[in-house]
């Protein structure tokens, strides 16, 4: 059951789209699990000034990350740079056990924008982070190739409905 507040940002969405030249650029997620997030920052004097995502997922994906987008908007990066998965379920006034995963994606792309734009300041390209995966049954992480969940043991490629790219 999901609370008003995630419906009403899965339904009204907040900061959708792409900045052109952003100044970060974080992608997490893995299309074979089905949860992509793309978060772009725009920053001036250490300050996010403007936010915007593009997610590929669930109902609790869009919303999670409407709401990073908002607890963004307006941050130092330090501040930004605190913003947690805990934090992100909380101001949606909770998420289901089987959703927690989308709260860990939302703040990983945020923080992968601003590791990104510091990584830009210094002049280093960015990388994309290896592809994560996340249990719908127990919410562990598991790498990508992997065909079983390593925290509870149930097949990912059967029981979770998704292919596995070796």
């Amino acid at each position: 059951m999901y609370s008003q507040m995630v419906l009403d940002h899965f339904k009204n969405p907040r900061n959708v789209g792409v900045i052109e030249n952003a100044d970060g650029v974080g992608e997490v997620g893995n299309p074979v699990c089905g949860d992509m997030m793309t978060f772009y920052i725009k920053v001036k004097d250490n300050v996010i000034e403007d936010v915007k995502f593009q997610t590929f997922g669930c109902g609790a994906a869009i919303a999670v990350s409407s709401m990073v987008s908002e607890m963004a908007l307006g941050k130092t990066l330090e501040e930004a740079s605190q913003i947690s998965n805990k934090r992100v379920a909380e101001a949606l006034e909770g998420l289901p056990k089987q959703k927690m995963h989308c709260s860990n994606l939302g703040a990983d792309a945020l923080h992968k924008a601003i590791e990104d734009y510091k990584k830009k300041k210094e002049g280093e390209a960015y990388k994309p982070a290896p592809k994560k995966c996340y249990c719908p049954f127990c919410d562990v992480e598991n790498p990508e190739e992997s065909e079983i969940c390593t925290g509870c043991g149930k097949g990912l490629h059967d029981e979770h409905g998704h292919e596995h790219v070796h």
